[in-house]
């Protein structure tokens, strides 16, 4: 689609809908799916909800075979309300409170994450009922979130931490590890597999309950600069290093951004203009409070396109609609000179954008316009209850 087609279709969707919108694309969520399907083969996917708690996303990941990765009751209260499985559910926050553990169970999840004693201890009343993970630490700095630093034993601990639930009677049925989201390279992983592959071959070879399976987390990266990660390359080394896994041993990853990121853009407007200092500064109806709350939280920066056939490049500024001086999207941009009403688009704005949203300066959340829409809402719990969104 050219340019100008682009644009043209962006100000119709203003047109209709307002501004700001975040628009979905749930195909783009199915061949993401199937790229990474066919990276990892054999491979169970597991949506990690965190990264766009949607449930048009949610039921696109169902369709295609996956699983889901939850971390809290509310994604527990989204998945029930759309009527899913449980037993295509896994709860892998490695700290949780009782009731955490009961509203889970209630529901029907009975995999677990944990990574210290006084977690797996938590575990000893509903002990017939589940199956534990045991989460090891692997840090990465090629990772841009570093989620071992947290989360996950060391792995000279794991040994007795498996021989302590033996003991107590619960049943650790494998290993779990996360070396950070947007991995650049996969060394890490690859160490942490061959790492996990060792010990469980270890307790096997000893007579122990064998461990049946490794959830190798997520991390899958995606280009935020207008490249292309090639994902089957990527993934060239996991995949040789799962191939010395024991057969009995299935493989969980828990892709989010990945799948989240490349399918939803941000349309916002211009509502405003000065110049300061000799800057340009241009005020959206999004920003850093809003869709844009990724680059706090998420450390993101996120791909920026303007239409506007305005004249020469000017030093310039785009600045979100709240009232605080930290809303600021981008500084030190060469833009061509803009007009109020004109549009800014935000490309692979999907993971940890909308999800981290708030209402700042009571601006509201960001509509959504989801296109390939699966879910039938006919169908849904009548208690799910979601930011406002239209589908077309």
């Amino acid at each position: 689609m050219s340019t100008s087609d682009m644009g043209r279709q962006y100000r119709e969707l203003v047109a209709v809908h307002g501004s700001p919108l975040l628009v979905m694309d749930c195909d783009t969520v199915r061949e993401q799916y199937r790229a990474l399907g066919h990276a990892l083969p054999g491979a169970e996917i597991y949506y990690a909800v965190k990264s766009l708690p949607h449930p048009s996303i949610v039921q696109t990941v169902l369709d295609a075979g996956g699983g889901l990765e939850l971390a809290s009751n509310g994604e527990i209260e989204l998945i029930r309300s759309l009527k899913v499985s449980p037993r295509r559910t896994i709860h892998t926050h490695p700290i949780k409170r009782d009731r955490d553990i009961v509203d889970a169970l209630r529901f029907g999840c009975t995999t677990f994450v944990v990574d210290n004693t006084d977690e797996l201890l938590k575990f000893l009343p509903y002990k017939h009922r589940i199956g534990l993970l045991l989460r090891v630490s692997f840090r990465s700095h090629a990772a841009v979130v570093d989620l071992s630093k947290k989360f996950g034993c060391a792995l000279g601990e794991a040994s007795e931490l498996i021989r302590l639930g033996a003991d107590l009677g619960v049943h650790i049925k494998g290993l779990s590890f996360h070396v950070g989201s947007q991995c650049a390279d996969t060394t890490q992983q690859v160490n942490a597999i061959h790492q996990c592959n060792t010990l469980i071959r270890r307790h096997h070879d000893i007579g122990a309950a064998p461990m049946s399976v490794l959830d190798i987390g997520g991390g899958f990266p995606v280009s935020y600069d207008g490249g292309h990660v090639d994902i089957n390359r990527y993934c060239e080394l996991i995949r040789d290093a799962l191939k010395e896994l024991p057969s009995y041993v299935n493989v969980i990853a828990e892709p989010g951004r990945f799948l989240s990121a490349p399918a939803m853009t941000s349309v916002s407007t211009i509502v405003g203009k000065a110049i300061r200092d000799g800057m340009h500064w241009y005020y959206l109806d999004d920003g850093v409070y809003g869709s844009f709350s990724g680059q706090l939280f998420d450390h993101m920066r996120y791909p920026l396109e303007v239409f506007s056939s305005g004249p020469g490049r000017y030093p310039s500024v785009l600045a979100g609609p709240t009232c605080d001086s930290i809303d600021v999207i981008a500084e030190d941009l060469m833009l061509p000179e803009m007009g109020i009403g004109d549009l800014i688009v935000g490309h692979m704005m999907g993971a940890y954008t909308a999800a981290s949203a708030t209402s700042f300066n009571s601006v509201p959340k960001t509509k959504i316009i989801v296109r390939h829409d699966p879910v039938n809402y006919d169908a849904v719990d009548e208690s799910l209850k979601i930011d406002p969104f239209v589908r077309i």
